[in-house]
């Protein structure tokens, strides 16, 4: 499929979608957001396909809002479009929970909508020369995508905070030590990191990675631990029923890996 806003490539399991608007750094584009959603969508349904990971051209992972949009978005709100059109898509968090394993590889600057993005992703991976920032406050609006809840949860409230209030740019390296991303490494092996963590997620059985994303987000503010206990329950049952598990019983006594893809 021709793109006109994103590349794709595909390395044994793991999907890579690159943003390829290297000249807008990458801002948000309503074309580039639907290819990509078409794309991850397509290789939710591709068995091939276990891991997918997010990253950007050029020297940005996504800028944010594209500022040449604006006045448009201005004057769609006020005839009512962009109510119509949020009510009619899918919300991005929801999305990023029905989805395969979402790795962000994050190459450079992440700012405002270009962060919030990879917030309901699973895994962030950054550059050391990532620049972040929940920069919501400096143009006068308020983080958005679930981001004041998800944020906190994943940093602690006071960083959450501080980044929201501030609206300060941060680097890889502090983002490394808040917590916000996994890990930081050298821009040259960005893309060879995410993959290989992508693909050690897509080793594993498919249905098992779906549970465990429901899970994690069904629990996510659960205080009552017998319900979370009785979900877990409910989904190690059904783990067991599955020919996945049987396999990985037979390759233990056999002693060799589990193959938990066969055609």
């Amino acid at each position: 499929m021709a793109h006109e806003m994103i590349i794709t490539e595909q390395r044994g399991r793991v999907g890579i979608i690159t943003f390829n608007r290297p000249d807008r750094m990458n801002a948000l584009h309503p074309t580039m957001m639907r290819e990509m959603r078409d794309q991850i969508d397509e290789w939710n349904s591709d068995a091939g396909v276990g891991a997918i990971v997010l990253t950007g051209a050029g020297r940005a992972f996504c800028a944010g809002a594209d500022i040449g949009g604006w006045q448009r978005g201005i004057e769609a709100r006020e005839r009512g479009e962009e109510a119509q059109r949020r009510a009619e898509e899918e919300s991005w968090v929801l999305f990023c929970q029905r989805s395969k394993p979402l790795i962000c590889a994050i190459n450079g600057a992440s700012i405002g909508a270009g962060l919030t993005i990879t917030l309901p992703c699973d895994v962030r991976i950054a550059s050391d020369q990532a620049r972040l920032s929940m920069r919501f406050i400096r143009v006068g609006v308020i983080p958005e995508l679930a981001s004041t809840h998800i944020l906190a949860h994943i940093v602690g409230q006071s960083h959450a905070l501080e980044l929201m209030l501030s609206g300060r740019i941060i680097g890889g390296e502090e983002a490394g030590r808040i917590g916000l991303v996994n890990r930081v490494v050298p821009p040259e092996k960005l893309i060879e990191e995410a993959a290989a963590t992508a693909q050690e997620i897509a080793f594993n059985p498919t249905e098992s990675l779906f549970a465990i994303k429901k899970l994690a987000w069904q629990n996510l503010a659960e205080g009552d631990i017998p319900t979370v206990q009785g979900r877990e329950q409910e989904e190690f049952a059904a783990a067991l029923a599955r020919p996945t598990f049987k396999e990985a019983v037979s390759a233990f006594l056999e002693k060799r890996q589990p193959d938990f893809h066969k055609r």
